[in-house]
């Protein structure tokens, strides 16, 4: 009895240091049973606790071994298994020199709401929360197939953080799952708290510019990566969910395309790629048309042209990148005030500040033109990280076509197009199917073709290697 009564209470007295200075841990001595809880009550469901615990063992006539031997109080015979317990939700119980954890998870959590960043004009508007057992559910209640398999990791040693990948056993390459699986268990990082984070330490090149996996708020748009042989990931405390191996065509894709007729969502995904180029290229080659190559440029706009930039003090180049810096500057103030002052600021701060500068001569007006059209532009890509990404592309070229005129601007876009070509995820090219080439995955990538035929082609998913 001596040896027993000295593990017990060295159990629980293990269990209070390791969580020593924690004012908000919930101890609780039950007299009559001398059954003592230990638990953070924030993280536990109060209904539980009242009507699991507490009740059944405020009861005078209480079989306090009837009520422990249930399979839902798991005994444990370590004081770092209790912390880990009590940390993840559990009530920790001693009781008769031993101590069992009953699992009660339930913190607050906000509910399902509309997404704010990746809006739809037609199709649900429901998006992930910061739950992870939420968001299983948004995909499990769309998804009733068996082959839909979940793995779970754990991740951070500081945060120890739950995530679940997700894919269709049946599309799925088993490869790349094991691949990625491999790559999360290596990691060795002591917090991560949000999916943004976790996509910049599992991306193969961690210097390109480009983003390499696809994050997403929106279910739907989720089961469209699942069903196409996509590995997902959702991250516990995240309301982004991610999805990879991805290709640099499905950054201009949204979950939209495939609630509008196929010709409307092909015509729309092609103005996309048309946007790309001019967000990319519309500013450059205004500036290396004005610097080095008068001769392009029509007699009759050139005549307005030079009236235009008769004032300016500044070459091309320094205009273009003192208003494209202004855009940015105004874009980010927008996107952090609250939402009706972002607005007013956006649009009366752009109108204002281009027709003051206009005026005092600091800049042409047909270069506030380029920059606008170059902006809106940016406002088609449906990827936010993806079009910021753009954006700061831009600024590269502008600059070489600024420096070596036409020349600059070729070069400048080739060399995207190579950095592009070189990443990989899982051996497969970020630029298929463009490069290399696969016409029939065009069909659901570059143009949106009818759902009979998108059909057939989801019937032999692309990424799946030979076993």
């Amino acid at each position: 009895m001596i040896g027993e009564s000295t593990t017990e209470i060295s159990l629980l007295e293990q269990t209070r240091q390791m969580l020593c200075d924690c004012s908000d841990l919930t101890f609780q001595h039950l007299p009559l049973q001398q059954v003592d809880l230990v638990y953070f009550s924030y993280l536990v469901s109060s209904e539980a606790l009242r009507n699991d615990i507490l009740d059944p063992l405020n009861k005078p006539d209480v079989n306090m071994v009837s009520i422990l031997c249930k399979s839902s109080f798991k005994q444990k015979l370590q004081a770092s298994e209790l912390v880990y317990g009590i940390l993840n939700g559990c009530i920790a119980i001693f009781y008769n020199h031993r101590a069992y954890l009953y699992e009660a998870y339930a913190p607050e959590s906000r509910t399902i709401q509309s997404s704010e960043t990746e809006s739809v004009i037609n199709g649900p508007m429901d998006s992930f929360t910061e739950s992870l057992s939420t968001n299983l559910s948004l995909i499990r209640r769309r998804i009733k197939d068996p082959a839909l398999k979940a793995l779970t990791f754990t991740i951070g040693s500081k945060t120890g953080t739950t995530l679940n990948l997700l894919y269709l056993e049946d599309l799925a390459d088993s490869l790349h799952v094991q691949q990625l699986s491999e790559m999360i268990e290596k990691l060795n990082v002591p917090v991560i708290i949000e999916t943004n984070i976790l996509v910049q330490h599992l991306s193969p090149s961690k210097f390109s510019f480009a983003p390499q996996i696809l994050t997403s708020v929106r279910p739907d748009h989720i089961i469209n990566k699942l069903t196409s042989g996509k590995i997902v990931g959702l991250l516990d405390g995240s309301q982004v969910a991610f999805s990879t191996p991805t290709s640099f065509i499905e950054f201009f894709m949204s979950p939209d395309d495939y609630y509008q007729p196929w010709a409307v969502a092909s015509a729309v995904r092609i103005l996309r790629l048309i946007a790309l180029f001019i967000t990319l290229s519309f500013t450059a080659i205004y500036v290396s048309l004005v610097t080095y190559h008068y001769e392009m440029i029509p007699p009759s706009l050139l005549l307005n042209l030079m009236e235009s930039r008769n004032r300016v003090p500044f070459s091309p180049l320094v205009e273009a990148i003192f208003m494209e810096m202004t855009i940015e500057l105004l874009r980010e103030a927008g996107a952090r005030l609250p939402t009706k002052i972002g607005t007013t600021i956006g649009t009366v701060g752009g109108i204002v500040i281009g027709q003051a500068a206009v005026q005092a001569g600091v800049t042409s007006n047909i270069l506030i033109i380029s920059v606008a059209i170059s902006a809106i532009a940016s406002f088609a890509i449906p990827s936010y990280i993806m079009s910021a990404s753009i954006r700061l592309m831009r600024f590269g070229i502008i600059l070489l076509a600024g420096l070596l005129g036409n020349f600059g601007l070729v070069f400048g876009l080739g060399w995207l197009i190579v950095q592009l070509s070189s990443l990989h995820m899982f051996g497969l090219s970020y630029l298929a199917p463009l490069a290399p080439s696969q016409p029939s995955r065009w069909l659901d990538l570059v143009i949106r073709a009818p759902v009979h035929i998108l059909t057939k082609i989801n019937k032999s998913p692309p990424n799946k290697t030979d076993k």
